[in-house]
């Protein structure tokens, strides 16, 4: 199996600093074609850099980043959201003045023909988007919210889904619901999805593999069955 076709995303020696501030130092990962990857961090530790590293939002300073073993580190946004990598940021960013049907034809800007088809198939992961389609997104619930943001997402037909922060603010009962959603999405369409998040018990049950940075470096990794028996990572993440 070649390069391009083992990984959806490598990241050799990725470095990013804003001044004398260093978010991300040599930071090597690997996310496998048709796994999800789990990045583990306290606040700050440099989690959302790496992941607006990998869209274009902020340019590493050093290191390179490649998509199915094509570089993409020197690309602007628009140019790689075109090869069908997706953020879905912390804190959603709907838009809470249109509908939710509006906000999910949004998602779809990059594409060209028919939408129909994909948001139907929206409404079989999320029904009550469909229950709400008409209502204005601002009026949902954060549950919802969150769906609406992870269906805007998949309206693009990603090569690539990331998440960052899916859980954040949400009821555990809604946590685990949108967790059980994420892995079916994963599931039907062999998507691999990179995963930032603070659950770390939701995060090493859904993943494959997991990473923990600290203070920009990665510090640990291993798979999710490894990480599960760590002692450090019981010790600071699990509460062991």
């Amino acid at each position: 199996m070649g390069e391009a076709a083992q990984y959806a995303i490598k990241m050799h020696h990725v470095t990013k600093t804003f001044g004398k501030v260093v978010a991300n130092k040599n930071v090597d990962l690997e996310l496998k074609t048709g796994e999800i990857l789990a990045l583990l961090g306290e606040n700050g530790s440099g989690k959302t850099t790496l992941m607006k590293s990998i869209v274009g939002l902020c340019k590493p300073s050093n290191g390179a980043i490649l998509f199915d073993g094509e570089p993409i580190h020197t690309l602007a946004t628009h140019e790689i959201i075109r090869k069908g990598i997706v953020l879905v940021p912390e804190g959603r960013k709907i838009f809470p003045k249109l509908t939710v049907r509006s906000n999910l034809e949004m998602g779809a800007y990059t594409r060209k023909g028919a939408i129909e088809h994909s948001i139907e198939e929206i409404f079989t992961y999320f029904p009550r988007l469909k229950e709400r389609m008409n209502q204005l997104a601002g009026t949902l619930s954060g549950g919802e919210q969150q769906m609406l943001a992870i269906g805007r997402g998949l309206m693009a037909e990603p090569k690539l889904l990331m998440l960052d922060e899916p859980s954040m603010g949400l009821a555990p009962v809604i946590v685990e619901e949108m967790f059980t959603i994420i892995n079916r999405i994963h599931k039907e369409r062999r998507l691999p999805i990179l995963l930032v998040e603070q659950n770390a018990y939701m995060a090493l049950e859904t993943c494959d593999y997991c990473y923990v940075i600290e203070n920009g470096e990665i510090v640990l990794e291993g798979t999710s069955e490894q990480m599960e028996a760590s002692e450090e990572i019981k010790k600071v993440y699990l509460g062991g």
